[in-house]
């Protein structure tokens, strides 16, 4: 789980750079899957060392950022 969380969060940060470095924001909605994808990991995580409450936020984010993603996805076919 930890490697996944590092893989994510890695990629995560490349995207958000990329975009402030080249004023290119195409892959927010990527971004912000990758983004919602590292807090699933992490409420996982909460989860296993017994902390619900933190856990239950987390996997909260992750389905706000899911639907955000989404919805980006959809908006950039159009």
């Amino acid at each position: 789980m930890r490697i996944l969380r590092w893989i994510f969060s890695i990629a995560t940060f490349t995207l958000a750079v990329y975009g402030l470095v080249t004023s290119n924001f195409e892959f927010n909605h990527i971004m912000i899957l990758l983004l919602g994808l590292t807090m699933l990991v992490m409420g996982i995580e909460e989860f296993q060392n017994g902390r619900k409450a933190t856990g239950s936020l987390l996997v909260g984010v992750f389905i706000l950022s899911l639907f955000v993603s989404i919805e980006g996805f959809l908006l950039s076919l159009a």
